[in-house]
């Protein structure tokens, strides 16, 4: 019983490690988009540039990579635990006190996943030479892919998803780590709301300029 338990507290626990790399690397990646405001794309090809070809962010890369595989994996593990922990549903009358942003976490992680799979298919594919494009000028690509309504709409509902897994992700891991705290608990969830609000729409308001006013 004891491996058992201390078996899902540290999947839970690297879940959670693995899942704060992640949200640090979310408001980096938001920086550098926002270059994409600017008329003049040398900022923008110049930051990717620097990104794909720096020695360290190649290593930190390979960790994001990493952290990614480790996060989704441990995720889908401990969905499937969970559902074969209660393989009927509740009774009449009975209501789960899972909130409701854990309850569809599964469904929101496997949205952003989607979206990760072709950010990866439009950017880092164009840089092997797996699919046409320019790997010098990814403002041009960034552009040209924000004129196009069908992908827009994918990227705008993937990142409200995105909000919703965000919020749940960033209060829960913290509470995973043990740092719970009657004044800093609070201040955790209004963080967790500020950062899931403030980073989706950072993103989805660079889309929306291209693609309505460039």
């Amino acid at each position: 019983m004891n491996k058992i338990l201390f078996s899902s507290i540290s999947r839970k626990f690297v879940m959670a490690i693995a899942g704060l790399f992640l949200l640090l690397f979310l408001p980096v990646h938001l920086v550098i988009n926002l270059m994409l405001l600017k008329s003049d794309p040398a900022p923008f090809n110049k930051a990717a540039h620097f990104m794909a070809t720096f020695p360290v962010i190649k290593v930190i890369e390979i960790v994001l990579i990493a952290a990614i595989l480790i996060h989704v994996f441990y995720g889908i593990y401990i969905q499937i635990q969970n559902w074969l922990a209660r393989p009927v549903g509740y009774a009449s009358g009975q209501r789960s006190k899972t909130s409701f942003f854990s309850k569809f976490m599964i469904w929101t992680g496997a949205s952003v996943l989607t979206f990760l799979i072709l950010h990866f298919f439009n950017f880092y594919f164009i840089r092997l030479g797996f699919v046409p494009g320019d790997p010098e000028d990814f403002y041009s690509v960034a552009h040209t892919l924000f004129k196009i309504p069908a992908y827009n709409y994918i990227y705008l509902t993937c990142f409200v998803l995105l909000g919703l897994h965000l919020y749940h992700a960033f209060s829960s891991a913290f509470q995973t780590l043990g740092l719970n705290h009657r004044i800093w608990t609070p201040l955790i969830n209004v963080l967790a709301w500020v950062y899931a609000i403030i980073l989706p729409a950072g993103f989805a308001f660079i889309s929306l300029t291209i693609w309505l006013f460039r």
